[in-house]
């Protein structure tokens, strides 16, 4: 696997299809289960109350979305789906988020995003651990992944985690243990290129005349034409 996006969503309920939106999308991107670094990140007015028992889990008001942009704003929706592109998609209980952006692309008629783009990060956490918790705090403390500086849920900071839970549920840290020799050993061998390189000035010659002499006697007394010096001797 190559390149992919750990996405996670906050909204103002549980339903789409009761009216419910979306206000914050988080994206990380990952290449070969690695964090890149590049993240996308925005916060999008609901325009609509935001339930208390949602606003409870993620801190977000109403008020704290004023000025924001909806979800139909350039900077939102087509940045969105650029950064997004072709790559699948990881998310933790994907439906929901996948149900929210989706109801979110349709009421603008944009195309949404199949569902064998997803990857879900709950089945396969179900399949390795069968009857266990596996919400995404679970996993975080069976993974010994930090909590602390999660105090309430964001999609950021959720999305981050995920993309450490994802890289455990793939193999764990020695596939990134794996990842960083082969880019070790990729250093070493540019290394080595460059302090054997072909040296810009040979270096002269250490043979005397009375051994180079004694070479030339032989490959002509003995080897005669049947000598490969003779082929490659300038």
């Amino acid at each position: 696997m190559a390149r992919a996006v750990v996405l996670d969503t906050e909204t103002t309920g549980l339903d789409p299809q009761s009216g419910h939106r979306l206000i914050e999308v988080a994206c990380v991107e990952i290449d070969d289960y690695i964090p890149t670094g590049r993240n996308f990140h925005r916060y999008i007015h609901p325009e609509r109350d935001i339930d208390a028992d949602a606003q409870r889990v993620h801190g977000i008001s109403l008020e704290s979305l004023k000025g924001k942009p909806k979800f139909n704003d350039p900077d939102v929706v087509d940045a969105f789906l650029e950064f997004v592109g072709d790559a699948p998609i990881v998310a933790h209980n994907a439906a929901f988020d996948r149900g929210f952006i989706n109801h979110e692309l349709a009421r603008i008629n944009r195309a949404i995003l199949p569902e064998p783009q997803w990857i879900d990060t709950l089945a396969l956490a179900k399949k390795r651990f069968p009857g266990m918790y596996n919400s995404l705090d679970s996993l975080c403390k069976r993974f010994k992944i930090s909590l602390a500086d999660r105090k309430l849920h964001g999609a950021l900071i959720d999305a981050s985690l995920l993309a450490q839970v994802y890289l455990e549920l793939q193999g764990g840290r020695e596939r990134g243990l794996e990842l960083t020799q082969v880019v070790a050993v990729q250093a070493v061998a540019v290394a080595v290129q460059s302090a054997y390189g072909a040296r810009p000035r040979p270096l002269p010659s250490r043979i005397t005349d009375e051994e180079r002499a004694a070479h030339d006697a032989f490959v002509s007394g003995v080897l005669k034409d049947k000598a490969l010096w003779l082929k490659v001797a300038p």
